[in-house]
This record gives C-alpha cells, sequence and structure tokens, in this order.
C-alpha cells in the first residue's frame, strides 16, 4: 500500500467515526437521565402551571400532595 491510500483511508476512516459518534450521541443523547414522566403527570402539572393560584405555600412534601393531588 502507498502512503497516499493508506492517508485516503485513514481520512475515510475518521469521517466514518465522526458520523457514528453523532449518531450514537443522538440515540443516547435524547433521554433523560432520571427517566420518563408519565403523560397523565405532565398533563396535570401543566394544567395546575396555567391555574392563577395566589397565596398557596407549601413547606413539606405532603402539602405539595395536597395541593395537586
Amino acid at each position: 500500500m502507498t502512503t497516499k491510500l493508506l492517508e485516503s483511508q485513514l481520512h475515510n476512516l475518521a469521517h466514518e467515526m465522526v458520523m457514528l459518534r453523532s449518531v450514537v450521541i443522538g440515540v443516547i443523547g435524547e433521554r433523560d437521565p432520571e427517566g420518563e414522566y408519565r403523560p397523565e403527570f405532565v398533563s396535570r402539572m401543566l394544567q395546575l402551571a396555567k391555574k392563577k393560584q395566589t397565596g398557596v405555600k407549601f413547606t413539606a412534601s405532603a402539602a405539595l400532595m395536597k395541593i395537586i393531588g
């Protein structure tokens, strides 16, 4: 093999590696490390966020659950 041919193959291999990294990151990077939220939970939270709630205070998780329950 000539040097020119080796350089060409090395360049092609480097290009393929860049493309492969892009695909892998695209597939893995889309996932939330904490997991997916249930759609009904997200819907409920969005509904509550749209409501105007004044004076709502909570200091513990039980109080929050009572509000959103």
